[in-house]
């Protein structure tokens, strides 16, 4: 049993083993009835569901309080064992159960409430017609190359979502700080930042943001250029940042929805297979079969017969609200692992049901550590996995032996074009994936107050994306509550996979890429081609790199006329919706009307007066009846 058992006392072995000893008792059985129920939320947002879901949650927190509290017994000092010490933190942290009673049911409920608001907001046309943000507004967002309809999809799922969510937030924040101080930390993002193990993760990320700045300036750009050419100075000014709305996704986190803009050589043979996907058949099911034979093809685990059964993966056609955003599952007794995923059959969710797939994997290779060690090195260990074998499966090659792409490449236009796909999905997310934290980070720690919630949202992406919002926001507006992770409170910052949690991520990191730090070294050596492309092309143009004009804002191309069915209309040099639009419209043919009348009133006034005037000096100088007509 190792040192470290057998001074930690029979009582103490005893407890372990009882708790943590073996995944089939009662602590997986406790965490596989967690899982359950969130997943159940999830998958059927109804108030019934609603009701049941936080019932289970207290029940859950109870038992979280319980086993908490008889760790909180043990002196951690006392183990020998670093594996037992690992376990008996991690146990010892309550987080949400920390809370009193009353608080905590408030907790879950806004939680739950954020939650819902969030999937099942929709945005309308005037006609009735409402879309979803899967797969309706996504796809709006990644196909369309209309400015307005741009504009009116981004911004109508902000009113909607964002708008809605911030009721909620300042208490939710409250709560969750309440939670962290209980369990011993500063704050919220205290809690959060202490999963990495590493006190200089602020400075760390910073840096590595700075490394690779020079390759996210060139691309931003190059891109600005290109969309200057397809919207025009109207819309893109070459010297400022870019309307948010403009990139091929709700949020600007990718931007490979606008490859089809910027593709370095339009002639080379194209890299999308979304077209031979359809053409010959593919479904959701056999997006995930063909991820399942990738694992499978390098030696690795495939997933069990429970995963095909109960997996979503594609959106119920049976009415229900459900949780769209791709996600995997693991339910803690060694054989159900599940992914819940609205696939689309295109080249974006075929990547994404392999990084989903990676989570599977993950789930499967630590399913016999104790449960308080199943999760990642860190929890950016979870997201590099998926992302690597990815990025593998979205090469030309690769591609082609699924019969998918015609050619393998080889070309140096070929390359590029590859590398300049890659960088608008990989190189694009960094500094948004970067920035979500951070701003929250400061929402926890009270840097950023409800005042300015909005307004440090824009100046973060301003800073590190080098975007701005296409449309005037105010301290009204909650942009941040638009994207998944912040009204649902997962952290976002992830960017080893038998160890688990098991031992510290430094020395997982040593172990599989021999360097014991985070760097970005390897990633710009892998776009080197690609960033002295860019270099030459910016130059060739005289581009500046940055957004040296910062407070320029687009000039919406509204007073051209509404989109039809947008919703949204420049009425008088008002932007209003359409139903105000047309109140306005009658009160001013009231008005016409009125004032046709009054005109024709005053004109036969008039008539009579000079007809009086004639009557009454018939012999009179003709200018005497003009004077009485300019004065009456």
């Amino acid at each position: 049993m190792g040192q470290g058992w057998a001074t930690a006392g029979l009582p103490n072995l005893l407890f372990l083993l009882l708790c943590y000893g073996h995944p089939l008792l009662v602590p997986s059985q406790q965490a596989t009835r967690q899982v359950t129920v969130t997943h159940g939320t999830s998958s059927q947002a109804t108030t019934s569901g609603q009701t049941i879901t936080l019932q289970k949650n207290m029940q859950i927190a109870n038992h979280t309080l319980k086993y908490g509290t008889q760790a909180r017994r043990f002196d951690v000092n006392h183990f020998q064992n670093t594996t037992i010490k690992r376990i008996i933190k991690k146990v010892q942290d309550l987080e949400r159960a920390a809370l009193p009673a009353q608080e905590l049911e408030e907790y879950n409920k806004i939680l739950l409430d954020m939650e819902t608001t969030y999937s099942v907001a929709t945005v309308c046309h005037t006609n009735g017609s409402c879309l979803q943000l899967e797969p309706d507004l996504t796809n709006v967002m990644a196909t369309s190359r209309k400015y307005e309809e741009l504009l009116w999809a981004w911004e109508g799922w902000r009113d909607k979502a964002g708008r809605a969510i911030l009721q909620f937030y300042p208490k939710y924040v409250e709560l969750i700080n309440q939670a962290a101080r209980l369990n011993g930390y500063v704050d919220a993002g205290d809690s959060w930042r202490s999963m990495y193990e590493t006190p200089s993760l602020e400075q760390d990320l910073e840096r590595l943001f700075q490394e690779l700045q020079p390759l996210y300036l060139n691309l931003h750009a190059y891109v600005r250029r290109a969309l200057h050419r397809h919207y025009g100075a109207q819309h893109i000014n070459l010297e400022g940042p870019i309307p948010a709305h403009l990139l091929g996704n709700m949020w600007a986190q990718t931007w490979s929805n606008i490859y089809d803009l910027v593709v370095p050589f339009p002639s080379a043979p194209s890299m999308d297979p979304t077209e031979a996907m359809l053409k010959q058949g593919w479904t959701p099911r056999r997006m995930f079969k063909e991820a399942d034979d990738f694992f499978t093809s390098l030696g690795l685990l495939p997933v069990p017969p429970e995963f095909w059964n109960k997996s979503m993966l594609e959106k119920p056609t049976d009415g229900r609200e459900v949780v769209c955003h791709a996600s995997a599952w693991d339910f803690y007794n060694g054989k159900d692992f599940r992914i819940k995923q609205c696939t689309t059959v295109n080249l974006e969710d075929l990547v994404v049901a392999h990084h989903e797939m990676g989570h599977i994997q993950y789930f499967m290779q630590y399913k016999d550590l104790p449960v308080a060690l199943r999760e990642g090195a860190n929890p950016g260990f979870h997201e590099a996995i998926g992302d690597v074998l990815a990025l593998s499966v979205s090469t030309p090659k690769h591609l082609h032996s699924l019969n998918l792409l015609s050619s393998e490449g080889g070309s140096h236009e070929h390359d590029i074009n590859f590398l300049m796909k890659m960088a608008l999905d990989k190189i694009a997310f960094i500094p948004f994936s970067y920035l979500v934290d951070q701003w929250r980070w400061r929402v926890f720690d009270g840097s950023i107050t409800k005042e300015n919630y909005n307004q440090e949202w824009w100046s973060l992406r301003l800073k590190y994306q080098g975007l701005c919002p296409p449309v005037p926001r105010t301290q009204g507006d909650f942009d941040p509550g638009a994207k998944f992770h912040v009204p649902s409170s997962v952290p976002y910052i992830r960017t080893a996979m038998k160890l688990g949690f098991s031992r510290p991520w430094p020395e997982a990191m040593q172990l599989i890429t021999g360097q014991p730090n985070m760097s970005a070294s390897a990633m710009l050596s892998y776009f080197k081609p690609l960033l002295d492309w860019l270099r030459t092309e910016n130059e060739l143009h005289g581009e500046k790199l940055g957004w040296p004009q910062y407070n320029w804002t687009p000039n919406s191309a509204r007073s051209e006329g509404p989109l039809p069915d947008s919703g949204r209309v420049s009425f008088l040099g008002l932007d209003l919706d359409a139903q105000q639009a047309r109140v306005g419209q009658w009160l001013l043919l009231f008005l016409g009307i009125a004032l046709l009348v009054a005109t024709l009133g005053l004109s036969q006034r008039l008539f009579s007066i000079r007809h009086q005037s004639l009557h009454r000096h018939p012999q009179g100088p003709q200018f005497g009846s003009e004077v009485e007509l300019r004065h009456s």
